[in-house]
């Protein structure tokens, strides 16, 4: 069993505490290797070591090309290592191999992407409506960015917030979930071999009270980024407004994916498939809300429950898998308890609705593709993110009740659109409160554009040029071009 270390300052180094707690295969159920217990101390050391080399020359003096050559020699690792990366994500998490394989390589596109943009933020020369002032605008690192992230994608998701981070010229500390932290400490160990400056990337493990709110609370850290639940989320923004830090939340959603009678109905069953039964449901971005004209409804039902029941189960190991585990035992229990509430609320199970045992399934936790209808949209299974594999089908009328059952819920952060109907298309596109709408397809992603979410899907945004931004505050600066004969107790 390997035993892994902290990574602070550029060297591996036992926890404070001494103690390591172990991460299991979500599979197999056996446990693979042991992780460090971080705590406050541990937090605080990584801050402070990350404060120091954003202050350094050997960082703060690199120019932004150089700091781009740094993040092309790690993407250049990341692509030499996939096939190990690849392994070490999907034993710690159980995510399909055809799945992270295909995430582990487009982790090393984001590193390329965010190298290019390193030397490409401008800032401005501003007219000024004043005689004989010059002003201009630039953009500046802000300094420690903490980042917090979760079990479902966690090359992925590190990514999300390392990349651009680093380029605009921050320093990190990355705080891993508890249940998936071996494949960031394996990034830290390839982040050290392309060179970056001590202290500029740091990986602290543990538990989130005691080393991931020491890391928020901290009066050195100036920005957080943080991937995970809603609760989880204003809990982060509460803990960093004492110190007025800014922060970026990408939170949960209870996203809808709607049909329209015109669809590509062939194609808009397998959208909603990949929509929520990709990753085990376990996605922020999942369409857990199917909203289906009245007038296919039951035939789209139909062809949709035949084609989920054919899903392959099983192993994710295995490339022809389609559904493999949940990650984790407590939100295993947590899907089921849910599962069992919405046959409470009245919702009616057509597929599914009960965990999965024997020789296929290991020692895992699994939970049976479950499709529910007759779900109306206030209750609980339609209002609250499930993140596993539960879809409510809901029916409605035309464009208008569509979108307001669609907007009828906390979260917004995607939605899709199936229709033929280019302007009923752009009707509810311009109408969904959302951060991202997908038309004629679902889960459709890119670093080179925007990701993030309305209400309480989150705060801000990641990837493309508006993510670097997030990691960055502007400066304006006045140079006067001659003396200043003005009265100096009047302002100019």
């Amino acid at each position: 069993m390997e035993r892994y270390k902290l990574f602070i300052d550029g060297d591996w180094c036992d926890p404070v505490s001494n103690e390591w707690f172990e991460t299991t295969e979500p599979f197999s159920g056996r446990a693979w290797a042991e992780i460090p217990r971080g705590m406050q101390a541990d937090a605080d050391r990584a801050v402070d070591a990350a404060h120091r080399a954003f202050l350094s020359p050997d960082w703060a003096g690199l120019t932004a090309t150089q700091r781009g050559a740094l993040l092309r020699r790690l993407a250049e690792l990341i692509e030499a290592n996939v096939d190990r990366l690849g392994a070490i994500e999907q034993r710690d998490n159980g995510k399909l191999m055809a799945e992270v394989s295909g995430q582990v390589r487009n982790v090393a596109q984001w590193f390329h992407y965010y190298a290019g943009l390193a030397d490409k933020v401008q800032g401005a020369v501003v007219p000024i409506n004043k005689a004989d002032v010059f002003n201009y605008v630039k953009y500046e690192p802000l300094g420690v960015v903490v980042a917090i992230t979760p079990w479902n994608s966690p090359l992925a998701l590190t990514t999300w917030k390392m990349a651009p981070a680093l380029a605009a010229g921050n320093t990190i500390v990355i705080k891993p979930s508890e249940y998936t932290s071996a494949s960031i400490l394996e990034l830290a160990k390839l982040a050290h071999q392309a060179g970056f400056p001590r202290g500029v990337v740091n990986v602290v493990t543990g538990f989130g009270a005691e080393v991931g709110e020491p890391l928020v609370r901290h009066p050195l850290t100036a920005k957080i980024a943080f991937t995970g639940g809603d609760i989880g989320g204003q809990r982060v923004n509460e803990a960093a407004a004492p110190g007025l830090k800014k922060v970026t939340l990408e939170l949960g959603g209870k996203s809808p994916n709607i049909v329209f009678d015109d669809a590509d109905l062939d194609q808009a069953v397998k959208g909603a498939i990949s929509g929520v039964f990709g990753a085990s449901g376990q996605t922020c971005m999942a369409g857990s809300r199917l909203l289906v004209q009245k007038t296919i409804h039951d035939a789209f039902v139909e062809k949709l429950v035949a084609a989920t029941a054919e899903a392959r189960i099983g192993d994710p190991s295995k490339m022809d898998t389609q559904i493999g585990p949940i990650a984790t035992r407590p939100q295993w229990e947590k899907i089921l308890r849910m599962i069992d509430m919405a046959k409470q609320e009245g919702a009616v199970c057509a597929l599914g609705g009960h965990a999965l045992s024997g020789p296929d399934y290991g020692q895992g936790q699994f939970v049976a593709p479950t499709i529910f209808t007759q779900v109306r949209n206030d209750m609980r299974i339609a209002q609250e993110e499930v993140f596993g594999p539960v879809l409510c089908v809901i029916p409605f009328e035309d464009e208008d009740d569509a979108l307001r059952i669609a907007n009828d819920v906390e979260f917004g952060l995607a939605a899709g659109v199936w229709t033929r109907d280019l302007h009923r298309a752009m009707y509810c596109v311009d109408r969904l409160r959302a951060g991202t709408v997908w038309v004629n397809n679902y889960r459709s992603t890119s670093f080179t554009t925007p990701f993030g979410g309305y209400k309480r899907s989150g705060l801000g945004r990641e990837g493309g040029v508006e993510a670097i931004k997030e990691y960055l505050q502007i400066k304006s600066v006045w140079i006067t071009t001659k003396p200043n004969r003005a009265n100096p107790f009047v302002l100019g």
